[in-house]
């Protein structure tokens, strides 16, 4: 057999499953072959071990098919210490969702014991807990996603400084005593400030998502970062009172929000007077050959159910600004990317909001030798970047 290949039987009996459970996956779609020989013969890699300990471990962890294939869809096998890293983490989130049942099933057992009564508002409790394990996937998948578009960002841009690092320089920290981010994301940005600025600032880190809250805790934890505040806030109705915050920051958030009018009013409230809000977001050009490349391949593919930058983007965001600020600028940031390798790619596209998760789940291989050739014809592929972020405040 073809050198460092292993047939379906032999990957098997290496991985002690049997054949028909990776003929089962195969089919599925969750578990494809690296590749399929002229005889016909389904081979795998060493690699491919990964993504069966993965697949393994949710289905131990319980976790249906279809949620299996939402979490391992855009696995990157170059990253198998950040992939067991993240599995590590959905395993936590999923003890302390199980210990919360557990302790909710075992008040609600003592009170009917000690009383004969039933507290149904217990109940409900139970059923909101139980409910939890979608947001512990949604969250989990959320995750990956960021971190693949963070990876390709990082690995391929031309502009030596990075996007958060960039972002940090235009806020004067220094400046500030009180600074709120709203939609936090994983807590990338706070990796930029230098620890003994932190420590001296009162610095509120939330977002809407308490699982993002959460892993924003535990990546910036131990790193000299724990004077910041962890919280979750919604900007749309945030709790804090008028004029708290010398300066408010929103990351690629705002075109999340449902309803933008009321979260800048939000944002603008707790702002003290002469405080400054700090906004970014893309352009209608921004990765604008992505979206070529996945049509070419198959036109069905949408990467996103909503042009975001429609909802508040560089062309529109100072006009919707300037309905609150009286004071708006907007600063460009300088960078392209150039690919040299379709697997980042790949996971990129598949982190996508759309539809091509579907499409491309029996597909793959295809798609990754499509993009490999198109990387091959160019030598690389040169993807438009288009982001910005907006200064605000008001006179």
């Amino acid at each position: 057999m073809t050198k460092g290949y292993y047939t379906s039987g032999e990957f098997a009996r290496k991985a002690r499953v049997t054949v028909r459970t990776i003929r089962f996956y195969d089919k599925q779609g969750i578990l494809k072959p690296s590749r399929v020989s002229e005889a016909g013969y389904r081979l795998y890699t060493d690699e491919d071990f990964g993504r069966l300990q993965k697949i393994l471990s949710l289905k131990y962890l319980g976790f249906s098919l279809e949620e299996i294939m939402a979490l391992t869809i855009n696995d990157d096998r170059e990253d198998m210490a950040n992939s067991l890293k993240l599995q590590r983490e959905l395993i936590r989130k999923r003890i302390r969702h199980l210990e919360m049942m557990e302790q909710t099933l075992g008040d609600t057992a003592r009170l009917v014991e000690d009383s004969g009564e039933m507290d149904w508002n217990n109940i409900l409790n139970l059923i909101h807990i139980t409910n939890m394990e979608h947001a512990i996937v949604d969250q989990y998948k959320t995750a990956v996603n960021i971190n693949a578009r963070i990876e390709l960002h990082r690995r391929f841009s031309h502009n030596p400084t990075p996007w958060f690092a960039w972002i940090a320089g235009m806020i004067p920290v220094n400046e500030m005593d009180k600074i709120l981010e709203v939609g936090c994301g994983g807590g990338q940005l706070w990796q930029q400030i230098p620890r003994h600025v932190l420590r001296t600032k009162e610095i509120h880190v939330t977002d809407a998502s308490s699982g993002m809250v959460e892993d924003a805790a535990e990546l910036l934890k131990g790193s000299g970062r724990d004077s910041l505040i962890f919280e979750t806030e919604d900007c749309q109705g945030l709790s804090y009172g008028d004029e708290t915050f010398d300066g408010v920051i929103a990351n690629h958030v705002l075109f999340y929000v449902k309803n933008l009018s009321q979260a800048l009013n939000e944002i603008r409230r707790v702002l003290k007077p002469g405080g400054r809000f700090y906004c970014s977001t893309y352009g209608r050009e921004h990765m604008k050959e992505i979206t070529f490349l996945v049509q070419e391949f198959d036109p069905r593919i949408t990467l996103s159910e909503v042009a975001l930058y429609e909802l508040f983007g560089l062309e529109n965001g100072q006009a919707l600004l300037e309905e609150i600020f009286s004071c708006v600028d907007k600063v460009m940031y300088d960078d392209y990317l150039m690919v040299t390798e379709a697997e980042p790619l790949l996971d990129y596209i598949l982190s996508c909001h759309g539809n091509q998760s579907e499409i491309l789940s029996q597909r793959q291989l295809e798609f990754k030798r499509f993009l490999q050739k198109k990387i091959e014809e160019k030598g690389g592929i040169r993807i438009t970047k288009m982001a910005g972020v907006f200064l605000c405040r008001d006179q």
